[in-house]
């Protein structure tokens, strides 16, 4: 009734809207890396759809809230000794956020991503309808809303899939001296590991991290204070982490970005309370500084070059690894690089497409890159884009993007999405995919 209650006062916010102006939700967080126009016209208020409604141990289910962090869904399922299929790195990632914008994690390679674990969720459209949808009811709803970004509606209320937990994962830490032999590890580990990815530090010091389910430990490690886990990638062979801390692994630092604000110095890091060591206090930190640019000013002034953001999640078929991380060692000075294997689950979804009987690679890499002088911003982002097309691959959109129209319509399926569009939002009340992703609307 709660529920209910909160879906017609959220219909009631959506038709007050002005029509003429772009539909924001009004969220504490967010995990988007793309500049958006600040239009100033009033945000939905969507703070009544966080939470889990209730778990199924016997089902492995969840019926789970759109705006539910995965910190508060692990916390609520864990007790029940489940966990989802796939959790995203970071704590503040909605539920409705990942199925609608993609995410991926260590279990991708046999779990997919995110919405490939939904069963069922109800979807605020841009004509103001609530509607359910499946496989079987409204079914292109459902398989088009992911990669939507919120263009063709809102995840309300979604039931996800659970899977049984251990209370102990065991990495193992594989040194590599080549991306060649690390894709060799990485594949054979995909047939029998439980959880599997990478980092890579520089082309001849590569580690694939293969995780496996344990029931007991002699003692286990903790990353959530003085020690930064992906340190320890290079320093340790094996290595136990709780299950919690090990689905958490890399908020504590932001994988390693958490370097560019200090906090990994010894002498610093002492003092700041744990409660402040993770990814969404070093977010508010990068959006201050995109508001202001006061340390990117300060630093040309000094004499630095611009810089440009290079901030991207990207699919590379593992038989094409080899070839990115060559071009990308050379052109894009970043380290290091996330590696994740993914195979599509299961097939159908409309506006990201990759082919289920392949085994691809996430190459995650955030950082900024030096112009040189004439460079224009968005020179290497542009070389990803097209690497990435060349390759086969596939480029998430939660960052920026430089497509022309006719190209991003090709990659992202716009025959299927002009359909979609008309169906459940004929009245272009949400922004385009291209107005939201490219433009930065």
């Amino acid at each position: 009734m709660i529920y209910e209650r909160a879906v017609e006062n959220l219909r009631r916010q959506y038709a007050a809207l002005p029509v003429d102006a772009p539909v924001r939700l009004g969220k504490k967080t967010s995990n988007l890396f793309r500049s958006r126009a600040d239009t100033g016209a009033p945000r939905l208020d969507v703070s009544a759809f966080a939470g889990v409604l209730g778990v199924d141990p016997q089902a492995c289910t969840a019926d789970v809230l759109g705006m539910t962090t995965y910190e508060d869904l692990v916390d609520a399922v864990l007790p029940y000794g489940l966990m989802p299929l796939v959790v995203p790195q970071l704590k503040t990632i909605t539920l409705g956020g990942a199925v609608t914008g993609l995410g991926i994690e260590s279990t991708s390679f046999r779990n997919g991503m995110p919405h490939e674990s939904v069963l069922e969720m109800e979807v605020l459209t841009g004509d103001g309808r609530v509607v359910t949808c499946s496989r079987t009811e409204n079914a292109d709803l459902f398989t088009g809303i992911p990669n939507s970004y919120g263009t063709l509606g809102y995840a309300l209320r979604l039931r996800i899939e659970l899977e049984p937990v251990h209370p102990y994962v065991g990495l193992r830490h594989v040194r590599c001296g080549s991306a060649a032999e690390a894709v060799d590890v990485m594949r054979d580990a995909c047939t029998r590991a439980d959880f599997v990815d990478g980092t890579w530090f520089s082309p001849a010091e590569i580690y694939v991290t293969v995780g496996t389910w344990q029931d007991s430990a002699d003692s286990v490690s903790d990353y959530t204070g003085q020690e930064i886990y992906y340190r320890s990638v290079q320093s340790r062979e094996r290595d136990v982490l709780t299950v919690r801390d090990y689905l958490w692994r890399w908020d504590t630092d932001w994988f390693w970005c958490s370097r560019a604000f200090g906090v990994q110095n010894p002498s610093i890091r002492r003092w700041i309370p744990r409660r402040y060591l993770r990814s969404d206090v070093y977010w508010k930190l990068v959006g201050f500084e995109k508001k202001h640019r006061w340390k990117s000013r300060w630093d040309v002034r000094r004499g630095g070059p611009e810089r440009e953001d290079v901030v991207q999640d990207v699919e590379v078929p593992i038989d094409r690894l080899v070839e990115f991380l060559a071009v990308f060692a050379r052109e894009v000075p970043i380290d290091p690089v996330w590696l994740c294997p993914l195979r599509q689950r299961t097939d159908g979804w409309e506006l990201y497409r990759l082919d289920p009987d392949t085994l691809y690679v996430n190459v995650g890499f955030w950082s900024t890159v030096p112009l040189a002088p004439g460079q224009p911003d968005g020179s290497h982002n542009r070389l990803v884009e097209r690497l990435v097309d060349d390759l086969g691959g596939r480029k998430s959109l939660y960052s920026t993007s430089y497509y022309e129209p006719e190209h991003f319509w090709r990659l992202y399926n716009g025959l299927v999405y002009d359909v979609l569009k008309k169906t459940y939002d004929p009245d272009g009340r949400l922004l385009d995919l291209y107005d939201k992703c490219v433009r930065g609307r």
